[in-house]
């Protein structure tokens, strides 16, 4: 397993009202990071990072049809980044995680 950052980041837990929110939001924006047959890379994570650092709530697309798998890769994204499930629905990951100056407000 790959480190991106050396400091264990505390996940914060969200209600479900923020869950919601967050659901809402995450239907107008694209797809920015595709995971392809190679799986899930180190160059995809630090890709997904990126992406997180600039957007906090992003939408990942999974090429693997097998749903235990896309669960897998969802799970190790947010245990590595410490993201928060968004949504799961399915080829498409939604996670988020915010920055210390958050874009999104959260109710």
């Amino acid at each position: 397993m790959i480190h991106i950052q050396n400091v264990i980041k505390k996940i914060k837990m969200l209600n479900s009202k923020q869950i919601s929110y967050l659901r809402g939001l995450s239907h107008s924006i694209s797809t920015v990071v595709q995971i392809g047959n190679k799986g899930l890379s180190e160059a995809v994570l630090k890709e997904i990072e990126e992406n997180l650092k600039a957007h906090e709530l992003i939408k990942v697309q999974v090429q693997d049809d097998d749903k235990l798998k896309r669960q897998e890769f969802l799970d190790l994204i947010c245990e590595t980044l410490g993201t928060v499930s968004v949504n799961h629905i399915g080829k498409q990951l939604v996670v988020f995680r915010a920055n210390t100056e958050s874009k999104i407000k959260l109710p």
